[in-house]
């Protein structure tokens, strides 16, 4: 399988895309208005104990209160009873529940206490984020756990020799010294020398984050994990990436340091694309996102799937379309159609980032050996999934139900707001994506040459968003595409609508350069 990286950098955002035989298959973002914060570590205030369900809330000083399960709370055993390693090597965290050897909430935690928690989980919706008292610091080759006492080794390396000679060599590095760690899959292969090294660095890093917690007074950030393009490489880019393509020079520089520093025989796949075209234009990833976004995906054999996000669960529905097969034998051709949707739904769960409870209603199936055929195929197109997933068997009704890890907000819930003309039941772009969408049309005008002079009318909201937050956004655009630039608001337009007019004659071009 050929696997690439694609990073698209501006100072208002980053994109990463992740991309498989040539299609996009996971997306994701930064920008300074999210507040990422998961993977931060806080030293947080205990608000409340409810022994009712096992669980406290803490201030760490966020808007929402930090949700602590009694079963992620550390027990004291000397990280025996923590969860596994990961597939990326990262410790996965608790199911809901106790575990058996934990505590009562009760007597474990109380009010007013003050603890170190690290976040696992975004704040989604109405909840805030789910921390944990289990800190864990993720380094290139190892995941570092100050409180644990075992040697785990990632799920994805496989051979056993391997897996028993890592285990052996973090065991003697470790010695004496306190805590634990985890090999994580960029470690398949690791020297002593790159395992001394950065085990010494991490530990350096809990000491002086020990020691900032205890001079710090709680609610406080203590320490902050890396940012996304940071993480990304950090995580996830080994021998198994054919490339990393940037298209902002400084990060670039950025991440070919770091690739030197720690795995410097992958530094000749780490490229600076600095082409007019925006790369992700050049990609075609710029449409595969807009498709992110639809209701109804086509399937290759003519069929479709119709995916509905809800606050409670996910609802896909499978459909033979215009796809008709053989008349003879129409459980062929529903075999096909639901072949086809095992494999798209299992792309596009992970490409829109959605988690939580997933319902798929595949059509209706008369052999059991075609029905255990689409539920092989679903799981294991998931399987190259980083978030963890389950599935169970079909339903009385025919219905598969799934769930898959809720780390963040979906890509929809993250890029778009309810939208105040239908109370609430659609989505519209927020004036942040709007003014971005904006940028990227007028530097593809640039591109392509064809034009002098360009005035852009967006919804007065966007246009008092520009001014509070980005007075500078028409000049330094203007100076870097050399194009005579104008911005006005019209309140004529919708909030998530804008429009792109050439030329004294303002002809309208928007649809030329907003992507499909």
């Amino acid at each position: 399988m050929k696997r690439e990286i694609l990073v698209s950098a501006s100072d208002q955002e980053s994109w990463v895309a992740l991309k498989e035989d040539g299609r996009l298959a996971e997306l994701m973002f930064d920008r300074p208005d999210q507040g990422r914060i998961v993977g931060n570590i806080f030293l947080g205030r205990v608000d409340a104990v409810l022994p009712g369900i096992q669980a406290a809330f803490v201030d760490i000083g966020e808007e929402k209160a930090a949700f602590l399960h009694a079963s992620d709370v550390e027990t004291g055993d000397n990280g025996q009873e923590r969860a596994s390693p990961g597939q990326d090597g990262k410790p996965e965290p608790q199911r809901r529940g106790r575990s058996r050897n934990a505590p009562p909430i009760q007597d474990a935690l109380q009010r007013d206490q003050v603890l170190l928690v690290q976040v696992t989980k975004e704040s989604i919706s109405t909840k805030g984020p789910r921390v944990t008292t289990q800190i864990s610091l993720p380094g290139r080759f190892l995941v570092y756990l100050p409180n644990a006492g075992n040697v785990g080794v990632s799920r994805k390396i496989g051979q056993r020799s391997e897996r028993a000679r890592l285990r052996a060599m973090v065991r003697e590095v470790i010695g004496d010294g306190t805590g634990g760690a985890i090999v994580r899959t960029a470690g398949e292969e690791l020297t002593q020398k790159k395992l001394e090294r950065e085990y010494s660095e991490l530990r350096r890093l809990w000491e002086s984050l020990e020691q900032r917690a205890k001079l710090a007074q709680a609610p406080t950030l203590v320490h902050e994990d890396e940012k996304l393009v940071s993480g990304v490489v950090r995580d996830l880019f080994t021998d198994k990436f054919e490339a990393v393509t940037v298209d902002d020079r400084q990060l670039h520089q950025q991440i070919l340091k770091y690739v030197k520093t720690f795995d410097p025989e992958l530094a000749d796949r780490i490229h600076y694309y600095g082409e007019k075209k925006p790369l992700f234009d050049q990609a075609g990833i710029e449409e595969e996102i807009q498709r992110a976004f639809r209701r109804r995906v086509e399937l290759p054999t003519g069929g479709h799937v119709i995916i509905e996000q809800t606050e409670a669960l996910v609802s896909v529905d499978v459909n033979t379309g215009r796809f008709t097969g053989k008349k003879k034998d129409p459980e062929d051709t529903i075999l096909k159609t639901n072949l086809d949707a095992a494999r798209e739904i299992a792309n596009q769960l992970r490409l829109r980032d959605v988690g939580g409870i997933v319902v798929i209603d595949f059509i209706d199936m008369e052999r059991q050996q075609n029905r255990s055929r689409v539920l092989h195929e679903l799981r294991s197109h998931l399987g190259r999934d980083r978030a963890r997933t389950k599935t169970w068997e079909l339903s009385e009704l025919g219905l598969v139900e799934m769930t898959r890890q809720r780390v963040r907000p979906s890509l929809l819930h993250s890029l778009t707001e309810p939208c105040a003309a239908c109370g609430g039941t659609g989505r519209v772009w927020t004036a942040p994506t709007l003014v971005r969408e904006i940028e990227r049309c007028v530097r593809r005008a640039a591109a392509l040459g064809d034009e002098k002079q360009l005035l852009v009318r967006v919804h007065p909201g966007v246009a008092l968003q520009v001014m509070e937050f980005e007075p500078r956004f028409v000049r330094d655009l203007a100076r870097r595409t050399r194009l005579r630039l104008d911005l006005r608001d019209d309140p004529l337009l919708r909030h998530d609508e804008f429009r792109i007019l050439s030329g004294k004659a303002q002809v309208d071009v928007t649809d030329k350069y907003r992507a499909a």
